[in-house]
């Protein structure tokens, strides 16, 4: 049995900026770890052939839509977790999250789903302290096209598996008929 992660990729140049902002907080995860956020979680699977169709299948029904990341955010005191919030796309990664965890994947959460971009975790309390003040103030924005389905081996590494890109043509309404393009 094996275990599932999908995530969307953060591009670049904000990848590397991210990544070098975690590890200046002292997180050892840094550069093992490229930004991203997280749409299913450490998720066990008994058919990773069912599984794998059924996250080509939400890919190919998923049309591109935009991501702003922007200021902080935490789990603490539940996780010792800073962030930086998804605010534009943050109801379609829901809603991308809800249809990738169902049929094969679906499982009951410890947590709500809550999309966002990790930037320190398990470091000093200065270090968190540190992470959310000085990253209030970012913000990037970029398109989402295509999510990542990961391996978890049983040596404890992600393994990236498929980059699924999102296949659904966006609705501009009904040209012919004087739509609202």
């Amino acid at each position: 049995m094996g275990q599932v992660g999908v995530v969307i990729g953060v591009p670049e140049p904000m990848a590397s900026e991210l990544e070098q902002w975690r590890a200046s907080f002292g997180d050892p995860l840094a550069a093992v770890i490229p930004p991203h956020i997280t749409l299913v979680t450490t998720t066990p699977v008994t058919d990773w052939a069912a599984a794998t169709e059924h996250v080509r299948a939400v890919a190919r029904g998923q049309e591109p839509f935009t991501v702003t990341i922007r200021g902080t955010g935490t789990f603490r005191p539940v996780s010792p977790v800073v962030y930086v919030n998804v605010s534009e796309g943050f109801a379609s990664c829901v809603q991308l999250h809800r249809k990738l965890q169902s049929g094969p994947l679906a499982r009951e959460l410890e947590f709500d789903f809550h999309p966002h971009v990790t930037v320190a975790h398990g470091v000093s309390l200065a270090s968190m302290d540190a992470a959310e003040a000085k990253l209030a103030d970012y913000a990037a924005t970029f398109t989402v096209s295509s999510m990542g389905l990961y391996e978890h081996d049983q040596s404890g590494v992600w393994i990236l598996r498929e980059e699924l890109s999102f296949d659904a043509e966006p609705d501009h309404g009904d040209r012919a008929g004087g739509g609202r393009d």
